[in-house]
């Protein structure tokens, strides 16, 4: 057995124990080095070929080229990597004995000089985020690559990477190896709230579309790609005492529901609203603060559920089939507010004017007292009428706030967990109809020590992320559903 090993090289002593590191395993058979700069200190042992990127089509081209023998390893970062005992042998036999096209582990990762454990998570057919972590390590077959390659038409500059992680899905297993086979120094030290909205950085516009263009091309190859044609609505032929109920699921919000509920009473309208807070058993004086508001306004109605294993999308089901509930129900999170009076207003208007069945603002980010913090404003503006629900796939989240027109929400039922809730129901909606879209800041999303996402450790974002995944894994077996029986 022969493997071809690429790694990025940018003239740095690690490469050199990287390299070392490969050696140890006699099936390393060729060393490349990939690198941007030129005239960079050659490496005994290793050839060097220059590239313009390295997750390009065309660097992916070139590996295709130079790799020899039955597989491939290819390092995503310049990194140290340190492999472990038999690990590149453990690669090599788990991918030859499944058939697997990609074979990935989870690993050490080294931040101030301390090793910890960094398990990853099972390739699933919903795993078409564009970050989804492989580690730094892919173990490819050979050959797959290269007909990955031949059928690949795009020049991507930076989808290439993605593009042939999806084609080799498309012809066999993607196969994680739940073993730790290597080590590596992590560079990226900031917090997970810190990280997630990387995507959405308006300087990466480019790479996003052409994110979208591979993901677009992989669902219609297995599928599941969706043409713009939607079922209509008619949201004027629905009876109900209220045009609109904003709901506010909240459990030990004490210090935040106050700011969320004026926020609500605060809106000006030409049509009548109420405001629905689901308390779910709060202990610290939450439930108090909100039986203030409802003394003063005949607006507010706090509703206990008459169940005790609710989460968040449970309680937004009492909330939704509440008799009181209006025509459309609109999200407010405990600890989030609208921007200003005018929120509600901008939102029904998106729905009376788009027919749709649902819409989503934009949103910025603010500290605990409102301060706008980086990355501030979350558009979402890779959503299109046209494709938004086929790259919906492809994110991880669809942005706030989130308002549904209620039998259409009363029909589809929220999962009944804390934690994607929302985007499954994005997701599910979009199968069908068209979602609305409000591209301007109508609400303030803070970011603070009591929130659910603002630092998570490595087993709580690996459920996080697992989770979305098998969503994304349901709603991609309904469409293909979907288009087969059409």
């Amino acid at each position: 057995m022969k493997i071809t090993a690429f790694i990025p090289y940018n003239g740095e002593n690690h490469t050199l124990r990287t390299v070392e590191s490969l050696l140890t395993s006699e099936y390393v058979s060729k060393i490349v080095l990939l690198s941007g700069r030129k005239n960079l200190k050659p490496v005994d042992g290793c050839k060097i070929i220059e590239i313009r990127s390295l997750f390009s089509s065309e660097t992916i081209k070139l590996i295709s080229e130079a790799a020899e023998g039955d597989y491939i390893i290819f390092v995503k970062q310049d990194n140290h990597l340190d492999f472990g005992q038999f690990s590149i042998e453990r690669f090599a036999n788990i991918a030859r004995n499944t058939g697997a096209g990609l074979v990935y582990s989870d690993y050490f990762e080294i931040k101030n000089n301390v090793r910890t454990q960094h398990p990853v998570i099972d390739y699933q057919i919903g795993s078409l985020r564009d970050d989804f972590n492989f580690g730094y390590a892919y173990f490819f077959d050979t050959a797959l690559v290269k007909k990955a390659v031949a059928e690949t038409a795009v020049n991507y500059s930076y989808a290439g990477l993605y593009n042939l992680r999806l084609k080799i899905s498309q012809y066999a297993p993607i196969v994680r190896i739940p073993e730790y086979l290597y080590s590596t120094i992590e560079t990226d030290i900031r917090k997970s709230g810190e990280k997630q909205f990387d995507y959405v950085d308006p300087k990466n516009r480019e790479l996003q579309l052409e994110m979208e263009e591979a993901v677009s091309d992989h669902l219609k190859k297995i599928g599941a790609f969706l043409e713009p044609d939607f079922l209509s609505i008619n949201t004027d032929e629905a009876s109900f005492e209220f045009e609109a109920s904003v709901i506010i699921p909240v459990r030990n919000r004490v210090k935040t529901i106050a700011d969320a509920i004026e926020s609500v009473l605060r809106q000006k309208t030409d049509f009548k609203f109420n405001l629905i807070v689901v308390d779910n058993y709060s202990d610290d004086g939450t439930g108090d603060k909100i039986k203030e508001f409802v003394q003063k306004d005949s607006k507010v109605i706090h509703l206990v559920p008459g169940r005790t294993d609710l989460a968040i999308g449970g309680c937004w089901n009492e909330g939704v089939h509440h008799p009181a509930c209006g025509k459309f129900a609109v999200q407010l999170d405990s600890d989030d507010m609208y921007s200003d009076e005018n929120t509600l207003q901008r939102i029904i208007d998106t729905f009376r004017k788009e027919k749709c069945a649902m819409v989503i603002g934009s949103y910025k980010i603010t500290n605990f007292n409102l301060e706008v913090i980086p990355p501030g404003l979350i558009d979402h503006k890779e959503w299109t009428p046209d494709n938004g629900r086929n790259n919906a796939l492809r994110i991880n989240g669809l942005g706030a706030p989130r308002a549904f027109y209620t039998p259409i929400l009363r029909k589809y039922k929220i999962p009944n967990v804390s934690y994607g809730e929302d985007y499954a129901l994005g997701l599910m909606i979009s199968r069908d109809y068209q979602i609305g879209r409000i591209y301007e800041s109508i609400y303030l999303c803070r970011r603070w020590e009591g929130n659910s996402d603002a630092e998570l450790d490595i087993l709580k974002l690996n459920a996080h992320n697992l989770y979305k995944d098998r969503i994304r894994s349901f709603e991609v077996m309904a469409r293909q559903r979907k288009n087969k029986y059409a």
